[in-house]
C-alpha cells in the first residue's frame, strides 16, 4: 500500500483520475443510503423547482427530484460503461490474441474483418441501432451489451499489435522450447506481461462505452424511465430546458458527465505510463 501511494505521488494524473472515480462511486453508493429511490421515478413533486432546502438539486419538468436522479443515474451510467467496456474488451482480447499469436489464415480473416468493420462510420452504426430499437425501451444491461458488441474492433487491433511484438521475444521462445503448449504460453506468459496494457485498454473501453451510451440515450434510444445521464440529457432537450432557463437541470448532469469522462481519461493517461515501457517508472 505504501508503495502504491508513493507511486501515485509520482504519477498525479493517475491519482487524480482515481480520486475522481472514487468520488463518483461514493456519490452513487453512499448517496443511496440517504434518498428514496422512488423519487427518481415517480412524478409527485412540483415541477421545475430551483434548488432549495427540500430539493438541493431542484426538480425537473416531470416533478422528479434531481438529486435522487443524479445519485441513481451516475451508478447506472457507470454500470452501462462497465458492461460495454468489459464485453468490448473481452471480444477484442479473444480476437487479438488469436490473430496475433497464431497468425496465418486466422490472422488474415480477423484483420480483414476488423479493417472492414472500422471503415464503417460510427454514426451509421448508431443510426442502424436507432432504427432497429426505436420502439424498444432498452434496459441498463441491454444497452451495455449492445454498445459492447459493436465496440470491439479498436481493442482487437491494439491487442493484436501488442501480441505480434511479444510472440517472438526470447521468453516466449524459451517457453516453446520447454514444451509449453500455445494456450499455456498465452495464459502464463503473454497475458501477465500484457496485463498493464489490458487494464489501460479496459479504462479506454469503459470510456468509449459511456460515450456511446450517452449518444444513444441523448437521441431517445434506451429506457426512457431510467434516470441515466444520457436520458436526462434527452429530457433536457425534450422539455426545452435551455429556452426555459432551467439552469440547474442542465448544469448538474453535464457536471457529472464531464467528471465521469475526465476521470477515465486521466486514468488512461496515468496507466499509459505503466503500460508503455518507454514511460514506465519503477514503483
Amino acid at each position: 500500500m505504501t508503495g502504491f501511494l508513493s507511486y501515485i505521488k509520482r504519477n498525479p494524473t493517475l491519482g487524480i483520475g482515481l480520486a475522481m472515480l472514487v468520488i463518483l462511486v461514493g456519490f452513487t453508493t453512499i448517496g443511496r443510503l440517504f434518498i428514496n429511490p422512488d423519487d427518481a421515478y415517480r412524478q409527485t413533486m412540483y415541477m421545475n423547482q430551483p434548488p432549495s432546502k427540500e430539493h438541493p438539486f431542484g426538480t425537473d419538468a416531470q416533478g422528479r427530484d434531481l438529486l435522487t436522479m443524479m445519485i441513481m443515474g451516475t451508478g447506472m451510467t457507470l454500470q452501462v460503461g462497465a458492461i460495454a467496456g468489459g464485453i468490448g474488451l473481452g471480444i477484442g482480447i479473444v480476437l487479438g490474441f488469436v490473430s496475433g499469436y497464431y497468425g496465418g489464415l486466422l490472422d488474415t480473416i480477423i484483420t480483414s474483418a476488423i479493417d472492414i468493420y472500422m471503415t464503417i462510420p460510427s454514426f451509421l452504426i448508431l443510426i442502424l441501432i436507432a432504427t432497429t430499437f426505436k420502439n424498444i425501451n432498452l434496459g441498463i444491461i441491454e444497452m451495455g451489451v449492445i454498445v459492447g458488441i459493436v465496440s470491439w474492433a479498436g481493442s482487437a487491433r491494439a491487442i493484436r499489435s501488442q501480441v505480434l511484438t511479444m510472440r517472438e521475444r526470447p521468453f516466449v521462445m524459451m517457453a516453446k522450447l520447454s514444451g509449453m503448449g500455445s494456450m499455456e504460453i498465452v495464459m502464463k506468459e503473454l497475458v501477465p506481461n500484457l496485463l498493464p496494457f489490458l487494464v489501460m485498454s479496459l479504462s479506454q473501453s469503459v470510456y468509449g462505452g459511456i460515450m456511446s451510451s450517452l449518444g444513444l440515450e441523448a437521441i431517445g434510444i434506451g429506457s426512457r424511465r431510467e434516470p441515466t445521464m444520457g436520458m436526462t440529457l434527452f429530457y433536457v432537450n425534450y422539455y426545452s430546458a435551455f429556452l426555459l432557463g432551467l439552469w440547474w437541470w442542465i448544469l448538474e448532469p453535464v457536471a457529472v458527465i464531464v467528471m465521469t469522462l475526465t476521470s477515465f481519461v486521466l486514468i488512461s493517461m496515468g496507466l499509459d505510463e505503466i503500460a508503455n515501457p518507454r514511460r514506465r517508472r519503477s514503483l
